[in-house]
């Protein structure tokens, strides 16, 4: 009996031109489309650039679009799509090709920059409750696989990485601004150069994490209500125009 296989339409190019292209890769039990994308690189091209690491959907580094919807390559089982139609197996579309499936993400790592790091109240006991534990540990799952940057439509369809940015930092921003010991203040951040206003709260970002982090639920909601109430509340405004404060 002829073993199964499944066509992979693979982008192949750099950020200057490209096109997709069908490879035949033969099946077998269990087999992911990372699995898939290395049976290219060993038996039919060997230039097939592609960027991995632990093969186990922690490190974050084989995010790309499949069949149209942003996921790891490594968590993503063949036998869960539909073999009977080329499976399409394209670079992430918000950040730019420097080869077939890699990607330059390195502006995300600009954005991390802005946030201020942790800063501890002074005098105060480093004790916690445990609900406190709990809230922020969600964020700190976080695996960097930019998925949910990906996703985003203000910086997937409208390239707004000058004025925004974007989810995962609204995940690291929450898990900085509910730490209890945290005393810095990053409302101006979040609204002024983060841009949280764009987000329209749609949920895309949480349903593609592979952590199943609440992002919209749990970081920025909470974080939105937080910019409001500093610079949007009625009462704040009065009083800031009263004493001059900022």
């Amino acid at each position: 009996m002829a073993q199964a296989t499944a066509t992979l339409r693979v982008y192949r190019g750099d950020r200057e031109t490209g096109q997709a292209i069908d490879y035949q890769v033969p099946l077998t039990p269990g087999m992911v489309v990372l699995d898939a994308i290395h049976s290219i690189e060993a038996h039919q091209s060997p230039d097939l650039a592609v960027r991995w690491n632990c093969k186990a959907a922690k490190c974050g580094s084989c995010s790309a679009e499949v069949n149209g919807r942003p996921r790891l390559m490594c968590k993503t089982r063949m036998d869960s799509l539909p073999l009977d139609q080329p499976i399409t197996v394209f670079p992430m579309k918000a950040f730019p090709v420097i080869k077939d499936l890699v990607t330059d993400v390195s502006w995300n790592y600009e954005v991390n920059k802005k946030i201020t790091p942790f800063r501890p109240r002074p005098n105060v006991e480093w004790k916690m409750d445990q609900a406190d534990v709990d809230r922020v540990q969600e964020f700190r799952k976080c695996i960097e696989c930019f998925l949910c940057q990906n996703v985003c439509h203000v910086l997937r369809e409208h390239d707004m990485k000058k004025e925004f940015g974007g989810p995962r930092f609204f995940v690291r921003s929450a898990a900085l601004e509910m730490h209890p010991l945290d005393g810095a203040d990053r409302a101006a951040l979040l609204k002024d150069q983060l841009g949280i206003g764009y987000c329209n709260i749609t949920k895309c970002c949480t349903e593609v994490c592979p952590e199943e982090i609440h992002i919209t639920d749990n970081a920025i909601i909470p974080l939105k209500e937080r910019v409001v109430d500093q610079f949007y509340d009625p009462l704040t405004m009065i009083v800031r125009k009263i004493f001059g404060s900022q």
